[in-house]
Parts: structure tokens; sequence; C-alpha cells
């Protein structure tokens, strides 16, 4: 587990259970600051491409020994507000919340925050995709493709792990797709890292087509001891 003396105060995570999401996290608590919650949402008007079997969120939740909000949503943005208004009258204090985003949302995410009060941060806002997935792979974190866009790349990428191999196969399919996914072409799963006190490891899964979308719908996993 990652440890840093420097406290920079408490912050919130949006999560989705994937890589840039979870990479912010790592780089968060490496500044110093102290990730309190997980904050996953579920869109209940449509199946998004982000979404996967809850109990894996949850699990990943115990892997890594850091609660774990889970809530429904119909507004995102009045969701969020309402989850850290309800910490707070809990007595939680949130200095901040952390958005895996790189090219997308900046303008949703800066409002939610200013009319919080709250520190915005985006660890990996506006960085190069192929770099940021070499420094996630060098870091440790195993990753794993949980949703592709049909029609774009085969459902044979489905449970697909993201390392050196990868990257090169992603290139030579199609060089247009970015390297992190970011255009909303692939979706990740995070299985173990360097922030993960035990390992995820996915024992029985299906490939499922919806709206546009192939997902990997987890329905067995185990925890490994590290």
């Amino acid at each position: 587990m990652l440890l840093n003396r420097n406290d920079k105060g408490n912050v919130i995570i949006s999560w989705t259970g994937g890589k840039d999401g979870c990479y912010s996290c790592y780089k968060t608590m490496a500044e110093g600051y102290r990730v309190t919650h997980l904050l996953n949402f579920r869109n209940i008007g449509k199946q998004g491409s982000h979404e996967v079997n809850p109990k894996i969120i949850r699990a990943q939740s115990k892997a890594m020994e850091i609660p774990l909000i889970q809530r429904n949503f119909f507004s995102y943005e009045e969701e969020f507000k309402k989850v850290v208004l309800d910490l707070r009258a809990q007595g939680v204090g949130i200095e901040g919340a952390v958005f895996g985003h790189i090219e997308t949302h900046g303008n949703l995410v800066t409002r939610i925050c200013r009319d919080l009060d709250i520190e915005l941060l985006l660890p990996l806002w506006k960085q190069d995709s192929g770099e940021l997935l070499r420094e996630m792979i060098d870091a440790g974190f195993e990753m794993v493709i949980v949703s592709i866009k049909d029609g774009l790349m085969g459902k044979e990428w489905l449970c697909r792990r993201i390392d050196e191999e990868f990257t090169s196969d992603l290139r030579a399919l199609n060089p247009s797709i970015d390297p992190c996914g970011e255009n909303g072409e692939f979706h990740t799963l995070v299985t173990d890292g360097p922030i993960f006190r035990d390992k995820i490891k996915i024992t029985k899964r299906e490939p499922v087509l919806k709206e546009g979308y192939w997902m990997l719908y987890i329905t067995e996993f185990s925890y490994l001891k590290k």
C-alpha cells in the first residue's frame, strides 16, 4: 500500500473501477491526500459502457481497504453533490474531489467542485494517453478490458490484459484508437496494483452485447493474498 505522511486533507474519488480513476487515486495518495471514499454511480436511465457487475466494484473497495459509496442516479451532478453533503452531515470533512478524466467533462467537474467549495483534482488532465498507459503498466497495475465499442474492436479483446503487447496490438488494429480509450473505444477494470492489499482474480465471465458495446459480465471472482 502506498503511504505518504504529508497529509494534504481528505478527498473522495469518482470511481468506475477502471484504470484512469485508479491511477488518479494512486497519484493523489502519493501527493499526500487521504482518500476517504470511492464514489461509484450507476445511471438508472440507461446501461452505460462503463458499467460492470456492482459486486466487482465492492471487491475493489475491499481489496484496497477504502470505503465505497454506490448510488443510482438520474443526474450525476446532483447525486455527486448529495453524497458529499451527506458525508459532511455525518462529520466527514471533504476538502477535494478526484476525477480520472484526461480530455472530457472538464466543465462538469469544475462546476461540481465550485458549487461544493472543494478542491478539484485532475491528476491525468491533458496528459498524453500513450505515456499515461506506460506509467500505469510500469507502476504495476493489472488492468483488463471489460467493454469495447462494437464494430471498432472485436469481442475477442474482452478480458484482454493491458500490457506492452496490448499497446502495440492496438496500434496494429487501428492507430486512431486512443491508447487509453478516451473517446469511448473501450473501458477497463483494475484487478491489482500498488494500492491493492489483495489481488482480484476473475474466475467466471461472459460477453454480452448491449447498446453498441460488447461488455464483459463478471459473475465469479476470488481474492488472492499478496
